[in-house]
Protein backbone atom coordinates (compact mmCIF):
# COMPACT_ATOMS: atom_id res chain seq x y z
CA UNK A 1 0.00 0.00 0.00
CA UNK A 2 2.73 2.68 0.87
CA UNK A 3 4.27 1.89 -2.68
CA UNK A 4 0.78 2.59 -4.27
CA UNK A 5 0.68 5.75 -2.05
CA UNK A 6 4.21 6.78 -3.27
CA UNK A 7 3.53 6.40 -7.12
CA UNK A 8 0.15 7.93 -7.02
CA UNK A 9 0.91 11.21 -5.46
CA UNK A 10 4.29 11.39 -8.18
CA UNK A 11 1.68 10.50 -11.16
CA UNK A 12 -0.63 13.22 -9.89
CA UNK A 13 2.16 15.59 -9.51
CA UNK A 14 3.35 14.92 -13.05
CA UNK A 15 -0.72 15.33 -15.00
CA UNK A 16 -0.97 18.41 -13.04
CA UNK A 17 1.99 19.79 -14.70
CA UNK A 18 0.11 19.43 -18.55
CA UNK A 19 -2.11 21.41 -20.17
CA UNK A 20 -5.08 20.40 -22.13
CA UNK A 21 -3.91 18.71 -25.70
CA UNK A 22 -6.19 17.17 -28.22
CA UNK A 23 -5.97 14.21 -30.40
CA UNK A 24 -5.18 12.48 -33.41
CA UNK A 25 -6.71 9.87 -35.61
CA UNK A 26 -6.12 8.30 -38.10
CA UNK A 27 -8.08 6.15 -41.28
CA UNK A 28 -7.05 3.30 -43.22
CA UNK A 29 -8.85 2.23 -46.40
CA UNK A 30 -9.29 -1.56 -46.85
CA UNK A 31 -7.08 -1.88 -49.81
CA UNK A 32 -4.45 0.04 -47.69
CA UNK A 33 -4.15 -2.84 -44.70
CA UNK A 34 -2.59 -5.35 -44.83
CA UNK A 35 -5.66 -7.47 -43.46
CA UNK A 36 -8.25 -6.08 -45.72
CA UNK A 37 -9.86 -4.39 -43.14
CA UNK A 38 -10.58 -0.77 -42.57
CA UNK A 39 -8.81 0.79 -39.51
CA UNK A 40 -9.88 4.07 -37.55
CA UNK A 41 -7.33 5.11 -34.46
CA UNK A 42 -7.71 7.81 -31.55
CA UNK A 43 -5.36 9.06 -29.40
CA UNK A 44 -7.84 10.78 -26.56
CA UNK A 45 -5.64 13.49 -25.47
CA UNK A 46 -6.72 15.42 -22.50
CA UNK A 47 -6.09 15.95 -18.61
CA UNK A 48 -10.05 15.99 -17.94
CA UNK A 49 -11.66 13.22 -19.92
CA UNK A 50 -13.67 10.61 -18.66
CA UNK A 51 -12.24 7.27 -18.62
CA UNK A 52 -14.30 4.78 -18.04
CA UNK A 53 -15.55 2.45 -21.28
CA UNK A 54 -19.09 1.38 -21.49
CA UNK A 55 -21.59 -0.84 -23.38
CA UNK A 56 -24.50 1.16 -24.58
CA UNK A 57 -27.09 -1.84 -25.27
CA UNK A 58 -29.94 -1.82 -27.69
CA UNK A 59 -32.99 0.15 -27.22
CA UNK A 60 -36.12 -0.67 -28.29
CA UNK A 61 -37.84 1.39 -31.25
CA UNK A 62 -40.62 3.79 -29.19
CA UNK A 63 -37.87 4.75 -26.95
CA UNK A 64 -36.78 8.09 -25.84
CA UNK A 65 -33.12 9.93 -26.15
CA UNK A 66 -32.22 12.70 -25.07
CA UNK A 67 -29.68 15.06 -26.94
CA UNK A 68 -26.88 16.28 -24.36
CA UNK A 69 -24.74 18.59 -24.59
CA UNK A 70 -21.41 18.13 -22.24
CA UNK A 71 -22.96 14.59 -20.53
CA UNK A 72 -19.43 13.36 -19.80
CA UNK A 73 -18.11 15.31 -17.12
CA UNK A 74 -18.21 12.70 -13.95
CA UNK A 75 -21.59 11.17 -15.95
CA UNK A 76 -22.60 7.72 -14.98
CA UNK A 77 -23.56 5.30 -17.82
CA UNK A 78 -23.07 2.04 -15.94
CA UNK A 79 -26.83 1.26 -16.36
CA UNK A 80 -27.88 3.22 -19.42
CA UNK A 81 -30.83 3.84 -20.23
CA UNK A 82 -32.50 2.75 -17.42
CA UNK A 83 -30.48 5.51 -15.53
CA UNK A 84 -30.12 8.46 -17.39
CA UNK A 85 -26.88 10.26 -15.45
CA UNK A 86 -25.57 12.73 -17.01
CA UNK A 87 -22.78 14.42 -14.54
CA UNK A 88 -23.04 17.80 -13.57
CA UNK A 89 -22.58 19.45 -16.54
CA UNK A 90 -24.99 17.69 -18.69
CA UNK A 91 -28.00 19.80 -20.10
CA UNK A 92 -30.52 18.06 -21.93
CA UNK A 93 -31.37 19.75 -25.19
CA UNK A 94 -33.77 18.47 -26.68
CA UNK A 95 -35.25 14.68 -27.17
CA UNK A 96 -36.50 12.30 -29.89
CA UNK A 97 -38.25 8.75 -30.05
CA UNK A 98 -36.03 6.39 -32.05
CA UNK A 99 -38.02 5.01 -34.66
CA UNK A 100 -36.26 1.26 -34.55
CA UNK A 101 -34.55 -0.57 -32.18
CA UNK A 102 -31.33 0.85 -31.94
CA UNK A 103 -27.50 -0.64 -31.94
CA UNK A 104 -25.31 -2.06 -28.93
CA UNK A 105 -22.23 0.42 -29.34
CA UNK A 106 -19.07 0.87 -27.16
CA UNK A 107 -19.33 3.98 -25.08
CA UNK A 108 -16.39 6.32 -24.24
CA UNK A 109 -15.59 9.75 -23.71
CA UNK A 110 -15.86 9.61 -27.56
CA UNK A 111 -18.10 6.46 -28.15
CA UNK A 112 -16.14 4.83 -31.28
CA UNK A 113 -17.77 1.60 -32.24
CA UNK A 114 -21.23 -0.44 -32.80
CA UNK A 115 -22.12 -4.15 -33.33
CA UNK A 116 -23.02 -3.04 -36.94
CA UNK A 117 -19.34 -2.69 -37.42
CA UNK A 118 -19.50 1.00 -38.01
CA UNK A 119 -16.66 3.13 -35.88
CA UNK A 120 -15.35 7.00 -35.83
CA UNK A 121 -13.10 8.92 -33.84
CA UNK A 122 -12.85 12.84 -33.89
CA UNK A 123 -9.90 15.20 -33.59
CA UNK A 124 -10.86 18.90 -32.10
CA UNK A 125 -9.77 21.90 -34.58
CA UNK A 126 -9.82 25.32 -34.32
CA UNK A 127 -10.79 28.44 -36.13
CA UNK A 128 -9.46 31.82 -36.43
CA UNK A 129 -11.42 34.84 -34.54
CA UNK A 130 -13.42 35.65 -37.16
CA UNK A 131 -14.47 32.27 -38.09
CA UNK A 132 -15.59 31.74 -34.14
CA UNK A 133 -17.09 34.96 -33.82
CA UNK A 134 -19.38 34.25 -37.26
CA UNK A 135 -20.69 30.88 -36.84
CA UNK A 136 -20.97 31.25 -32.85
CA UNK A 137 -23.86 33.01 -33.80
CA UNK A 138 -25.72 30.04 -35.07
CA UNK A 139 -24.77 27.70 -31.80
CA UNK A 140 -27.39 24.55 -32.10
CA UNK A 141 -27.62 21.87 -29.96
CA UNK A 142 -25.26 18.81 -31.13
CA UNK A 143 -22.09 18.31 -29.79
CA UNK A 144 -19.43 15.58 -30.99
CA UNK A 145 -20.21 13.32 -27.92
CA UNK A 146 -23.51 13.54 -28.41
CA UNK A 147 -23.59 12.84 -32.35
CA UNK A 148 -21.43 10.48 -32.52
CA UNK A 149 -23.69 8.59 -29.97
CA UNK A 150 -26.67 8.54 -31.81
CA UNK A 151 -24.81 7.96 -34.92
CA UNK A 152 -23.67 5.02 -33.79
CA UNK A 153 -26.94 4.12 -31.71
CA UNK A 154 -28.98 4.61 -35.43
CA UNK A 155 -26.03 4.17 -38.54
CA UNK A 156 -25.60 0.64 -40.27
CA UNK A 157 -22.79 1.55 -42.19
CA UNK A 158 -20.37 4.78 -42.40
CA UNK A 159 -22.54 6.86 -45.45
CA UNK A 160 -25.88 6.17 -43.74
CA UNK A 161 -23.52 7.63 -40.57
CA UNK A 162 -22.14 11.08 -42.35
CA UNK A 163 -25.83 11.15 -44.19
CA UNK A 164 -26.99 11.15 -40.33
CA UNK A 165 -24.81 13.29 -38.53
CA UNK A 166 -24.89 15.95 -41.76
CA UNK A 167 -28.64 15.86 -41.49
CA UNK A 168 -28.38 16.61 -37.64
CA UNK A 169 -26.00 19.48 -38.27
CA UNK A 170 -28.32 20.86 -40.90
CA UNK A 171 -31.20 20.90 -39.20
CA UNK A 172 -30.61 21.89 -35.57
CA UNK A 173 -27.17 22.98 -35.79
CA UNK A 174 -23.45 22.08 -33.87
CA UNK A 175 -23.08 23.15 -30.46
CA UNK A 176 -18.72 23.48 -29.77
CA UNK A 177 -15.21 23.51 -31.56
CA UNK A 178 -15.01 22.29 -35.37
CA UNK A 179 -13.96 18.40 -35.10
CA UNK A 180 -12.76 16.39 -38.10
CA UNK A 181 -14.42 12.70 -37.62
CA UNK A 182 -13.02 9.83 -39.58
CA UNK A 183 -16.27 6.93 -40.09
CA UNK A 184 -15.16 3.60 -41.43
CA UNK A 185 -17.67 0.01 -41.82
CA UNK A 186 -14.82 -2.25 -42.79
CA UNK A 187 -15.98 -1.31 -46.71
CA UNK A 188 -16.07 2.58 -46.86
CA UNK A 189 -14.23 5.14 -45.45
CA UNK A 190 -14.85 8.51 -44.92
CA UNK A 191 -13.43 11.97 -43.18
CA UNK A 192 -16.45 14.28 -41.91
CA UNK A 193 -15.68 17.90 -40.68
CA UNK A 194 -18.13 20.10 -38.50
CA UNK A 195 -17.72 23.55 -38.50
CA UNK A 196 -19.91 25.58 -36.61
CA UNK A 197 -23.26 26.68 -37.31
CA UNK A 198 -25.32 24.09 -39.63
CA UNK A 199 -21.66 23.85 -41.67
CA UNK A 200 -20.64 20.74 -42.12
CA UNK A 201 -18.83 18.81 -45.41
CA UNK A 202 -17.09 14.89 -46.00
CA UNK A 203 -15.28 13.18 -48.72
CA UNK A 204 -15.00 8.94 -49.02
CA UNK A 205 -11.47 8.66 -48.87
CA UNK A 206 -9.91 6.06 -51.78
CA UNK A 207 -9.83 3.02 -50.46
CA UNK A 208 -5.92 2.33 -51.18
CA UNK A 209 -5.58 5.16 -49.15
CA UNK A 210 -4.31 6.62 -45.68
CA UNK A 211 -5.94 9.50 -44.03
CA UNK A 212 -4.53 11.42 -40.58
CA UNK A 213 -5.62 14.17 -38.51
CA UNK A 214 -3.78 16.28 -35.98
CA UNK A 215 -6.63 19.42 -34.25
CA UNK A 216 -6.78 21.07 -37.71
CA UNK A 217 -9.49 20.59 -40.44
CA UNK A 218 -8.09 19.17 -43.48
CA UNK A 219 -10.68 18.96 -46.18
CA UNK A 220 -9.12 21.31 -48.49
CA UNK A 221 -11.36 20.95 -52.02
CA UNK A 222 -15.04 21.58 -53.01
CA UNK A 223 -17.10 19.02 -55.61
CA UNK A 224 -20.64 19.54 -56.40
CA UNK A 225 -22.63 16.80 -57.46
CA UNK A 226 -20.60 13.77 -56.11
CA UNK A 227 -21.38 10.67 -54.71
CA UNK A 228 -18.16 11.04 -53.10
CA UNK A 229 -18.45 14.53 -51.45
CA UNK A 230 -20.99 15.55 -48.80
CA UNK A 231 -22.27 18.62 -47.40
CA UNK A 232 -24.64 20.63 -46.22
CA UNK A 233 -26.99 22.31 -49.19
CA UNK A 234 -26.11 26.01 -48.01
CA UNK A 235 -22.13 25.87 -47.80
CA UNK A 236 -21.06 28.03 -50.03
CA UNK A 237 -23.79 30.54 -50.22
CA UNK A 238 -23.24 31.10 -46.75
CA UNK A 239 -19.86 31.35 -46.66
CA UNK A 240 -20.63 34.34 -49.23
CA UNK A 241 -23.62 35.80 -47.16
CA UNK A 242 -21.41 35.88 -44.18
CA UNK A 243 -18.13 37.04 -45.69
CA UNK A 244 -16.14 33.88 -44.82
CA UNK A 245 -15.57 33.73 -48.37
CA UNK A 246 -15.00 36.82 -51.31
CA UNK A 247 -15.92 34.40 -53.60
CA UNK A 248 -12.37 34.20 -55.58
CA UNK A 249 -10.28 31.23 -56.01
CA UNK A 250 -10.58 27.83 -54.86
CA UNK A 251 -13.23 27.26 -52.17
CA UNK A 252 -11.50 25.20 -49.27
CA UNK A 253 -14.05 24.63 -46.87
CA UNK A 254 -11.25 24.20 -44.00
CA UNK A 255 -9.89 27.04 -44.89
CA UNK A 256 -13.38 28.94 -45.12
CA UNK A 257 -14.81 27.09 -41.41
CA UNK A 258 -11.56 26.35 -39.32
CA UNK A 259 -8.50 27.94 -40.63
CA UNK A 260 -6.94 28.41 -36.67
CA UNK A 261 -4.55 25.60 -35.86
CA UNK A 262 -1.64 25.58 -37.98
CA UNK A 263 1.10 25.41 -35.03
CA UNK A 264 3.93 23.04 -34.81
CA UNK A 265 2.03 21.15 -32.30
CA UNK A 266 -1.14 20.06 -35.25
CA UNK A 267 1.00 20.23 -38.03
CA UNK A 268 4.25 18.52 -36.43
CA UNK A 269 2.56 15.62 -35.81
CA UNK A 270 0.78 15.77 -39.46
CA UNK A 271 4.14 15.63 -40.96
CA UNK A 272 5.42 12.73 -38.63
CA UNK A 273 3.01 10.62 -39.98
CA UNK A 274 3.69 11.36 -43.77
CA UNK A 275 7.30 10.37 -43.16
CA UNK A 276 6.64 7.31 -40.99
CA UNK A 277 3.94 5.44 -43.55
CA UNK A 278 5.92 4.76 -46.88
CA UNK A 279 4.53 6.52 -49.55
CA UNK A 280 5.59 9.01 -52.70
CA UNK A 281 6.26 11.84 -50.13
CA UNK A 282 7.89 10.08 -47.46
CA UNK A 283 11.42 10.17 -48.49
CA UNK A 284 11.22 14.18 -49.64
CA UNK A 285 9.76 15.18 -46.06
CA UNK A 286 12.01 12.66 -44.03
CA UNK A 287 14.81 14.98 -45.59
CA UNK A 288 12.92 18.45 -44.89
CA UNK A 289 12.40 18.43 -41.25
CA UNK A 290 11.56 22.23 -41.42
CA UNK A 291 8.33 20.96 -43.31
CA UNK A 292 7.30 20.43 -39.77
CA UNK A 293 7.10 23.94 -39.19
CA UNK A 294 5.57 24.88 -42.01
CA UNK A 295 2.38 27.48 -41.83
CA UNK A 296 0.76 26.49 -45.10
CA UNK A 297 0.26 23.06 -44.94
CA UNK A 298 -2.77 22.92 -47.35
CA UNK A 299 -0.85 23.90 -49.87
CA UNK A 300 2.34 21.42 -48.41
CA UNK A 301 0.81 18.35 -47.29
CA UNK A 302 -1.37 15.61 -49.26
CA UNK A 303 -4.83 15.34 -48.23
CA UNK A 304 -4.05 11.54 -47.83
CA UNK A 305 -1.55 9.08 -48.71
CA UNK A 306 -1.33 6.01 -50.83
CA UNK A 307 0.84 3.94 -49.07
CA UNK A 308 3.33 1.79 -51.00
CA UNK A 309 3.51 -0.71 -48.04
CA UNK A 310 0.07 -1.96 -46.75
CA UNK A 311 -0.84 -0.80 -43.02
CA UNK A 312 -1.47 -3.15 -39.93
CA UNK A 313 -2.71 -2.55 -36.54
CA UNK A 314 1.14 -2.86 -35.45
CA UNK A 315 2.20 0.53 -37.81
CA UNK A 316 -0.79 2.45 -36.40
CA UNK A 317 0.49 1.50 -33.01
CA UNK A 318 3.97 2.48 -33.49
CA UNK A 319 3.10 5.87 -35.44
CA UNK A 320 0.83 6.69 -31.93
CA UNK A 321 3.19 6.10 -29.61
CA UNK A 322 6.20 8.28 -31.58
CA UNK A 323 8.26 11.25 -29.81
CA UNK A 324 9.75 12.28 -33.51
CA UNK A 325 13.06 10.23 -32.20
CA UNK A 326 15.75 10.64 -34.41
CA UNK A 327 14.73 13.95 -35.76
CA UNK A 328 15.50 17.17 -34.62
CA UNK A 329 12.71 17.61 -32.55
CA UNK A 330 13.30 14.38 -30.70
CA UNK A 331 11.46 14.64 -27.03
CA UNK A 332 13.92 11.77 -25.72
CA UNK A 333 17.07 13.91 -26.48
CA UNK A 334 16.12 17.52 -24.88
CA UNK A 335 16.58 19.32 -21.91
CA UNK A 336 13.39 18.27 -20.59
CA UNK A 337 13.91 14.89 -21.41
CA UNK A 338 16.43 14.79 -18.77
CA UNK A 339 19.42 12.45 -18.50
CA UNK A 340 16.85 8.89 -18.75
CA UNK A 341 15.42 10.80 -21.99
CA UNK A 342 11.91 10.94 -20.93
CA UNK A 343 9.62 12.56 -23.00
CA UNK A 344 6.94 12.72 -20.21
CA UNK A 345 8.52 14.98 -17.87
CA UNK A 346 5.42 17.50 -18.43
CA UNK A 347 7.09 19.84 -20.24
CA UNK A 348 8.12 19.87 -24.30
CA UNK A 349 9.41 21.96 -26.77
CA UNK A 350 7.76 20.19 -29.26
CA UNK A 351 4.36 18.34 -28.69
CA UNK A 352 4.50 14.83 -29.89
CA UNK A 353 2.03 12.70 -30.73
CA UNK A 354 2.25 9.97 -27.55
CA UNK A 355 1.59 12.68 -24.63
CA UNK A 356 1.59 11.60 -21.00
CA UNK A 357 -1.64 13.12 -20.40
CA UNK A 358 -3.66 10.51 -22.61
CA UNK A 359 -7.35 9.19 -21.48
CA UNK A 360 -7.48 5.97 -23.68
CA UNK A 361 -5.99 4.72 -27.05
CA UNK A 362 -7.95 2.43 -29.78
CA UNK A 363 -7.54 1.05 -33.33
CA UNK A 364 -10.76 -0.21 -34.70
CA UNK A 365 -9.96 -2.57 -36.87
CA UNK A 366 -13.64 -4.07 -39.13
CA UNK A 367 -13.52 -6.94 -41.31
CA UNK A 368 -16.51 -6.63 -43.69
CA UNK A 369 -16.94 -10.16 -44.78
CA UNK A 370 -17.13 -11.51 -41.46
CA UNK A 371 -20.49 -11.78 -39.78
CA UNK A 372 -21.78 -8.50 -38.06
CA UNK A 373 -21.35 -9.85 -34.74
CA UNK A 374 -17.73 -10.29 -35.10
CA UNK A 375 -16.34 -8.20 -38.03
CA UNK A 376 -16.03 -5.49 -35.39
CA UNK A 377 -12.66 -5.86 -33.39
CA UNK A 378 -11.32 -3.02 -31.44
CA UNK A 379 -7.90 -2.97 -29.86
CA UNK A 380 -8.11 -0.86 -26.69
CA UNK A 381 -5.63 0.70 -24.39
CA UNK A 382 -5.07 2.88 -21.25
CA UNK A 383 -2.56 6.17 -21.33
CA UNK A 384 0.42 7.03 -23.81
CA UNK A 385 0.47 4.71 -26.61
CA UNK A 386 4.31 4.15 -26.29
CA UNK A 387 3.73 2.64 -22.50
CA UNK A 388 0.49 1.14 -22.75
CA UNK A 389 -1.00 -2.23 -24.30
CA UNK A 390 -3.82 -2.85 -26.28
CA UNK A 391 -6.37 -5.54 -25.58
CA UNK A 392 -8.99 -6.82 -28.27
CA UNK A 393 -12.83 -5.80 -27.55
CA UNK A 394 -15.60 -6.28 -29.53
CA UNK A 395 -18.82 -4.23 -30.06
CA UNK A 396 -21.21 -7.43 -29.55
CA UNK A 397 -19.79 -8.06 -26.47
CA UNK A 398 -21.96 -9.19 -23.98
CA UNK A 399 -20.10 -7.04 -21.00
CA UNK A 400 -16.80 -5.72 -20.22
CA UNK A 401 -14.52 -6.34 -17.81
CA UNK A 402 -14.89 -4.65 -14.45
CA UNK A 403 -11.76 -2.63 -14.67
CA UNK A 404 -13.12 -0.89 -17.83
CA UNK A 405 -15.79 0.87 -16.12
CA UNK A 406 -14.12 2.42 -12.82
CA UNK A 407 -11.92 4.84 -12.08
CA UNK A 408 -11.52 9.17 -12.64
CA UNK A 409 -8.45 11.24 -12.62
CA UNK A 410 -8.49 12.81 -9.09
CA UNK A 411 -9.06 9.55 -6.86
CA UNK A 412 -6.77 6.82 -6.94
CA UNK A 413 -8.51 3.56 -7.42
CA UNK A 414 -6.22 -0.34 -7.62
CA UNK A 415 -8.94 -1.53 -9.90
CA UNK A 416 -9.28 1.36 -12.66
CA UNK A 417 -7.77 -0.08 -15.72
CA UNK A 418 -6.29 3.68 -16.70
CA UNK A 419 -5.20 3.66 -13.15
CA UNK A 420 -3.42 0.28 -13.40
CA UNK A 421 -1.41 1.56 -16.61
CA UNK A 422 -0.78 4.77 -15.25
CA UNK A 423 1.02 3.38 -12.56
CA UNK A 424 3.42 1.66 -15.30
CA UNK A 425 3.42 4.99 -17.39
CA UNK A 426 4.76 6.83 -14.71
CA UNK A 427 7.20 4.22 -12.96
CA UNK A 428 8.85 4.52 -16.65
CA UNK A 429 9.47 8.30 -16.01
CA UNK A 430 12.25 7.39 -13.21
CA UNK A 431 14.71 5.87 -15.97
CA UNK A 432 13.09 5.93 -18.91
CA UNK A 433 15.39 4.20 -21.35
CA UNK A 434 15.69 1.60 -19.48
CA UNK A 435 11.75 1.37 -18.55
CA UNK A 436 10.72 1.31 -22.12
CA UNK A 437 13.38 -1.44 -23.37
CA UNK A 438 11.62 -3.31 -20.26
CA UNK A 439 8.39 -2.43 -21.10
CA UNK A 440 8.75 -3.50 -24.94
CA UNK A 441 10.45 -6.93 -24.25
CA UNK A 442 7.51 -7.86 -22.13
CA UNK A 443 4.49 -6.35 -24.04
CA UNK A 444 5.45 -6.60 -27.30
CA UNK A 445 6.32 -10.79 -27.56
CA UNK A 446 2.64 -10.64 -25.84
CA UNK A 447 0.84 -9.02 -28.56
CA UNK A 448 2.37 -10.47 -31.47
CA UNK A 449 0.94 -13.73 -30.20
CA UNK A 450 -2.13 -12.29 -29.36
CA UNK A 451 -2.93 -10.91 -32.56
CA UNK A 452 -2.87 -14.65 -34.50
CA UNK A 453 -4.45 -16.16 -31.23
CA UNK A 454 -7.14 -13.04 -31.74
CA UNK A 455 -7.51 -13.71 -35.24
CA UNK A 456 -8.34 -17.17 -34.82
CA UNK A 457 -10.58 -16.46 -32.39
CA UNK A 458 -12.56 -14.30 -34.59
CA UNK A 459 -12.57 -16.89 -37.68
CA UNK A 460 -13.60 -19.42 -35.35
CA UNK A 461 -16.81 -17.25 -33.85
CA UNK A 462 -17.44 -17.02 -37.28
CA UNK A 463 -17.58 -20.07 -38.43
CA UNK A 464 -20.05 -20.62 -35.02
CA UNK A 465 -22.65 -18.48 -36.34
CA UNK A 466 -22.43 -19.62 -39.58
CA UNK A 467 -23.12 -23.10 -38.16
CA UNK A 468 -26.27 -21.49 -36.18
CA UNK A 469 -24.70 -20.95 -32.76
CA UNK A 470 -24.64 -16.98 -32.48
CA UNK A 471 -25.18 -16.95 -28.99
CA UNK A 472 -22.41 -19.87 -28.59
CA UNK A 473 -20.58 -17.48 -30.57
CA UNK A 474 -20.86 -14.07 -29.01
CA UNK A 475 -20.04 -15.71 -25.71
CA UNK A 476 -16.57 -17.34 -26.85
CA UNK A 477 -15.62 -13.30 -28.23
CA UNK A 478 -16.95 -12.29 -24.70
CA UNK A 479 -15.11 -14.89 -22.79
CA UNK A 480 -11.91 -14.43 -24.67
CA UNK A 481 -11.72 -10.43 -24.67
CA UNK A 482 -12.26 -10.14 -21.13
CA UNK A 483 -9.78 -12.74 -20.02
CA UNK A 484 -7.18 -10.68 -22.23
CA UNK A 485 -8.40 -7.89 -20.33
CA UNK A 486 -7.79 -9.26 -16.97
CA UNK A 487 -4.21 -10.63 -18.20
CA UNK A 488 -3.49 -7.35 -19.27
CA UNK A 489 -4.50 -5.90 -15.74
CA UNK A 490 -2.76 -8.23 -14.16
CA UNK A 491 0.94 -8.29 -15.72
CA UNK A 492 0.63 -4.25 -15.31
CA UNK A 493 -0.28 -4.55 -11.86
CA UNK A 494 3.32 -6.65 -11.25
CA UNK A 495 4.75 -4.30 -13.80
CA UNK A 496 4.73 -1.12 -11.63
CA UNK A 497 5.64 -2.26 -8.80
CA UNK A 498 8.76 -4.09 -10.22
CA UNK A 499 9.62 -0.87 -12.42
CA UNK A 500 9.68 1.27 -9.07
CA UNK A 501 11.72 -1.11 -7.63
CA UNK A 502 14.01 -1.66 -10.16
CA UNK A 503 15.07 1.89 -10.07
CA UNK A 504 15.52 2.76 -6.66
CA UNK A 505 17.93 5.71 -5.73
CA UNK A 506 18.38 6.00 -9.72
CA UNK A 507 20.23 2.67 -10.23
CA UNK A 508 18.84 -0.31 -11.79
CA UNK A 509 18.38 -3.59 -9.39
CA UNK A 510 20.83 -1.43 -6.76
CA UNK A 511 23.87 -2.80 -9.39
CA UNK A 512 24.00 -1.01 -12.28
CA UNK A 513 24.92 3.24 -11.23
CA UNK A 514 23.41 5.74 -13.33
CA UNK A 515 25.43 7.18 -16.20
CA UNK A 516 25.34 10.85 -15.51
CA UNK A 517 26.70 12.17 -18.95
CA UNK A 518 25.77 10.20 -21.78
CA UNK A 519 26.83 11.81 -25.42
CA UNK A 520 23.61 13.80 -25.71
CA UNK A 521 23.13 14.52 -22.79
CA UNK A 522 26.11 16.30 -21.87
CA UNK A 523 25.98 18.06 -25.39
CA UNK A 524 22.47 19.24 -23.55
CA UNK A 525 23.95 20.79 -20.90
CA UNK A 526 26.56 22.53 -22.57
CA UNK A 527 24.04 23.93 -24.82
CA UNK A 528 22.14 25.05 -21.91
CA UNK A 529 25.24 26.22 -19.73
CA UNK A 530 26.24 28.53 -23.04
CA UNK A 531 23.14 29.95 -23.49
CA UNK A 532 22.96 31.19 -19.36
CA UNK A 533 26.67 32.62 -19.87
Amino acid sequence: MKKRIAITVLLLVCFAMQSVFACFITGVGRLASTDGSTMTSHTCDSTGDDLRLWLIPSMEEGSERDVVVSGRKDADYSNFPEVKDYGSRGIVMDTYVNDKDTYQYLHAMYSFANEKGVTMNESTCGWTTEQRTILGEYEGIWDCYMLQDAALENCATAKEAVEFMGAKISEQGWNGWPECIIIADGTDLWAFEAYGGNMWCAFRVPDDAFFFCANRCRIDFWEENSDTYLADPNMKQFALDTGLWNGEGEFRPCQVFAAGNNSFSCVGREWRAVCNIENEYSEAFRANEDLALTKTPDDDFPLYLIPTEKISVQTIFDICGDHYEGTKYDNTKSAYAGMYGNPYSGSYEYRPTSVPQCTYFQISNVKAWLPEEVRCLVWFGWGAPSTTYMTPVFASQTELADHFGRGTRYEYDPESGWWNEALVQTAATLNYADAIQVIRDLRDPIMETQYEVTFAVQNQAAKMIKNGQKDAAIDLLTTYANGQAEMWFDLYDELSEYLLSRYVVGRVEMKKAPILHPEWWSKVLTSVSYIQK
